[in-house]
């Protein structure tokens, strides 16, 4: 089985959030679809070991945010990559509520939902979570974040709990292909590559490639990894560059 079929399926990046006895939690989901439009419903596969599930089952409400697609990449950190359970991840976010009281993230999203959890189903590793849409409303008119850009831009993993999750073991050695640059740019590319290595954190999967620097924190273009401050974070996980590992 080529595993890497997978990738072809089209996925939004969601923040979903739910508050129960006061505490608020959330966390990035890549897998939500309407299921019908009357009345309005829409379904999310949520994973076991998910410190929220519990939380949304026991609430029995939930917000999603849709993301736009150039997101805060310290929201995909905090939310994609932290848990609930170790950190507020609510602190400096914009929130408003709605119908159901579930906290709804406003910061980078161009759209959200306030769903009533209606039912669930035991799918295996996840729960697969169905809700009525009680409100809803659009933040702007920017494009949604997808699943397909945030893994191209960032050539990141996705997490461990995260639906889409494939052990690295059953993808095999090939890279997945990418569209082939003009050659001219092809050759320049792969010298800069091997001149100045390309670093990837092994936390959250963010590469680190000297020829774009990273431009969140000030590093410019054809910076090599070496010449990083020694203070240097991931700017999606927040690791310091002891978790970065050089491409082999």
């Amino acid at each position: 089985m080529n595993y890497r079929a997978f990738h072809k399926l089209s996925y939004g990046l969601y923040i979903i959030a739910t508050e129960h006895e006061g505490e608020k939690v959330g966390y990035i989901g890549n897998t939500a679809f309407q299921v019908t439009s009357e009345p309005s419903k829409i379904a999310i596969s949520s994973n076991k070991d998910n410190y929220s599930t519990q939380k949304i089952i026991d609430s029995k409400k939930f917000s999603l945010s849709v993301l736009k697609k150039e997101v805060e990449t310290s929201l995909i950190g905090k939310f994609g990559f932290m848990s609930s359970s170790d950190i507020d991840k609510f602190d400096g976010v914009m929130t408003k509520r709605s119908v159901t009281g579930a906290p709804i993230v406003i910061n980078s999203c161009v759209a959200w939902l306030d769903c009533k959890v209606l039912d669930t189903v035991d799918v295996g590793t996840h729960i697969l979570i169905i809700a009525e849409v009680v409100d809803s409303d659009i933040i702007s008119n920017e494009e949604p974040l997808t699943y397909d850009y945030y893994h191209k831009k960032y050539k990141m993993f996705a997490p461990k709990n995260a639906p889409t999750y494939i052990d690295k073991d059953k993808l095999g050695d090939e890279p997945e292909p990418e569209p082939e640059p003009p050659k001219e740019e092809k050759k320049e590319k792969a010298k800069t590559i091997d001149e100045n290595g390309v670093f990837t954190c092994s936390i959250c999967g963010f590469r680190y490639d000297p020829e774009e620097g990273d431009p969140s924190a000030g590093i410019p273009p054809g910076t090599p990894f070496e010449d990083l401050p020694d203070d240097y974070k991931c700017p999606i996980c927040n690791a310091s560059k002891e978790y970065f590992k050089k491409d082999l």
